[in-house]
């Protein structure tokens, strides 16, 4: 060794001996100096030394033993004549290779440590398999059991015999002692050991200089001296203080514990499309991976309105060349987020997701759960921290998909895998030809067919953007042919379609046609509380005829301010058969803009909940009633259907007024909008040739859209793959 790799190591292994603040005061040093601790070698620890702190997914495990998300397994056929007793060999090898297998996790009451015990066994299971149903189902037998991280082992090996000549062998790791990066240095390692071995030859490996402990323990201490602290900093302001979910339009609720259940959609981008975006990207000066990246985050902000994206990004960290040989848990999650507006050019959403990039990979560092420590983002099992959706962009190197051993060939085997940490997850692979992509998702949240759609929509923008880069987010066409032609023609076709209905109807009249129709089935659905059609009627009409005993009738304002629930609902269908129409009052708005709305609209009678009156802006014209202390006088009133009070003209009346955008001279004061009962019952009716159309009626925009589902008069759920936001929710008939 020469001496200039000595005084390097030499500084290396002083820097790790020395206090925090000495640590602190040379890093400050070298920095001054343009020089980077990052220069130096990893030195190797003291041996005797066979305790470190631990990865913060030991806290993860705590708190859900029985989760499998963090499993990662690898699957690989073995044809030819397979020695066992070298197979078994070779695994002990590896295990021996690296202390990471052989690691466990404890708790001193201070902190987790990492437990590198001098040997452990490598079991390996032998089965057998008669079909491919069954060779799946024992992949996923070894895939989807968990680990205990205080005993280990964290490695789970089965053999699977499917003939004399075909064995399956499959590896599980818990995500805390190895990543996906670590994968392709195990077969590589394996595959000459195995081939060693079997020929009766002592396994022989270039020794290892340092163990993945030594890295942590490096990595630990390079962060400690201050460059954590600088890298917080940076992502303090790129991520700013608010750190809310994204709002995806999703087929079921949230959990507040998911399962971890995911399935996934398979897409690929053809090879002229592929080419078309190596063309954008080199334009733009950025990589293939942004022009995906920005696309997707396009999508994600069609997809759910909002103007704050972040989307989480895996990255190898395997900088430094004393590391590439290592098996570890290395990767570390970066988070990119984008601000997209809809009037902005793709071009130039692409342009700052580059930035983003590009400052993201100069901060890479800093481990996720100290971002998430750092950042003071409150963690919740409902869902990750910081994002939900993952991107992860990979370049297919072309290396071999075919090991030839004497006796013996190794070759990689997919397998269905059906865990997800993430709400959705994109895998675009890279090749020369083309890109192959995957949308992975969690089935408690998404149908099949709802990322399937979401996964053309995707193809479809990318398409768009290579088109013209300079159109707007909003204007980027995301539709096929087939979708444009039901949005603008057969969804449409309110002329000549049931005339007769949409002409002499109101809309409360249609739930009452519904009501005797399908009297058990269920209307809607409230946190868990539902009301069936006939329920919904009967109380909607008691409210109705105290509503006509106060004078309300046709084009009567109503004022209504509740918050979300099924009594919002039934009062809103109340006030339509009572012959009135709705003012909506948010309580949350401000008392000054719901005392000028309530002077506006002109309004004498207010629906309302007593806890709700203090922040209500009342004065002694406007009448009161509490629905939570009317229960008794309601149930003295008929539950029977009211007589409409007009006939051939009641579908002009009103059955919405609602104060909408500012005046430019008066920003504090909305607008009124107006809305009659035959433009929704057109609107019900344009949707008689769909099979199982909704009739949606949209209330209050607070933020959030909130809307009342009602089954149209044939019956039927959800479009397909149309999920509505909010808390309420159809149920199938």
């Amino acid at each position: 060794m020469s001496a200039a790799p000595d005084r390097m190591m030499t500084l290396a292994q002083r820097f790790c001996g020395l206090s925090a603040d000495a640590r602190r005061a040379l890093q400050q040093k070298m920095h001054a100096q343009g020089l980077t601790l990052e220069l130096l070698p990893i030195p190797p620890r003291d041996r005797a030394v066979d305790t470190l702190p631990a990865s913060y997914l030991w806290f993860l495990w705590q708190m859900q033993p029985q989760a499998t998300a963090y499993n990662l397994t690898g699957a690989f056929r073995l044809s030819g004549e397979l020695n066992p007793e070298a197979l078994a060999q070779t695994l002990s090898a590896l295990v021996q290779r690296h202390e990471v297998l052989r690691t466990t996790f404890v708790f001193d009451d201070q902190q987790v440590l990492q437990k590198i015990h001098p040997r452990m066994d490598a079991p390996l299971l032998e089965v057998s398999a008669g079909d491919e149903a069954e060779l799946q189902r024992q992949i996923a037998l070894n895939a989807e059991q968990p680990f205990s991280l205080h005993s280990g082992p964290l490695m789970r090996c089965r053999l699977i015999r499917l003939d004399a000549q075909q064995h399956v062998l499959v590896l599980t790791f818990h995500h805390i002692v190895t990543d996906g990066g670590s994968l392709p240095i195990l077969l590589q390692e394996f595959t000459r050991l195995y081939a060693q071995l079997s020929a009766g030859q002592a396994p022989q490996l270039p020794e290892l200089g340092i163990q993945y402990a030594d890295f942590a323990r490096w990595q630990r201490l390079w962060l400690e001296a201050g460059e954590a602290e600088r890298q917080l900093d940076y992502w303090r302001v790129q991520l700013g203080r608010e750190h809310p979910p994204l709002n995806l339009p999703t087929d079921r609720r949230r959990p507040a514990i998911p399962s971890q259940q995911g399935a996934s959609v398979e897409l690929e981008i053809s090879t002229a499309l592929t080419a078309q975006l190596r063309d954008l990207a080199r334009r733009e000066g950025c990589t293939l991976f942004m022009v995906l990246m920005a696309a997707l985050q396009t999508l994600l902000h069609r997809y759910s309105g909002e103007q704050d994206i972040r989307v989480g990004v895996p990255i190898a960290n395997r900088t430094r060349q004393d590391v590439e040989n290592l098996l570890g848990f290395f990767v570390n999650t970066q988070v990119l987020r984008s601000q997209p507006r809809a009037d902005q050019p793709f071009g130039q959403l692409l342009a700052e997701i580059k930035a983003e990039a590009l400052g993201a990979q100069a901060h890479q560092d800093l481990p996720f759960e100290q971002l998430v420590d750092g950042l003071g983002v409150e963690r919740s099992l409902s869902h990750t921290p910081l994002f939900q959706v993952m991107f992860n962009h990979q370049r297919d190197s072309g290396g071999p998909q075919r090991w030839d051993l004497p006796g013996l060939s190794v070759e990689p085997l997919i397998w269905d895998e059906k865990t997800t940490k993430f709400d959705l997850m994109l895998d675009t692979v890279e090749g020369d030809e083309g890109i192959h992509a995957s949308f992975v998702y969690a089935t408690e949240l998404f149908d099949a067919s709802t990322i399937e759609r979401l996964g053309r929509h995707w193809l479809n923008l990318l398409q768009a953007i290579c088109t013209d880069s300079t159109v707007a987010l909003a204007d980027l066409c995301m539709l096929d042919a087939s979708e444009q032609q039901a949005t603008l023609r057969d969804w449409n076709r309110t002329a000549g379609l049931n005339s007769d209905q949409a002409n002499l109807l109101c809309a409360h009249q249609l739930i009452e046609a519904q009501t005797a129709a399908h009297p058990n089935n269920i209307a809607v659905t409230c946190d868990g509380v539902t009301l069936t059609y006939a329920e919904l009627n009967r109380r909607a009409n008691r409210i109705a005829h105290r509503l006509r005993e106060r004078g309300v009738g046709p084009d009567v304002l109503v004022g209504i301010a509740l918050e979300r629930s099924l009594e919002m609902i039934v009062s809103l269908v109340a006030i339509l058969k009572a012959g009135g129409a709705y003012v909506p009052l948010d309580p949350q708005y401000p008392q000054d803009r719901l005392a000028w709305m309530l002077a506006d609209s002109g309004t004498r009678l207010l629906l309302t909940d007593s806890a709700l009156l203090p922040q209500l802006p009342l004065n002694e014209g406007i009448e009161v009633i509490c629905l939570d202390h009317a229960s008794d006088w309601l149930l003295e009133a008929s539950a029977d259907n009211l007589p409409n009070l007009t006939a051939g003209l009641r579908h002009l009346h009103l059955r919405f007024h609602r104060q909408t955008q500012r005046h430019a001279a008066a920003p504090q004061q909305p607008d009124a909008a107006v809305q009659r009962h035959r433009a929704l019952v057109r609107f019900q009716c344009a949707g008689c040739v769909e099979p199982v159309p909704l009739l949606c009626l949209r209330l209050f925009r607070v933020g959030n859209i909130w809307r009342v589902v009602l089954r149209r008069q044939a019956g039927g759920g959800a479009p397909r793959g149309q999920p509505l936001p909010g808390r309420l929710r159809p149920l199938a008939q």
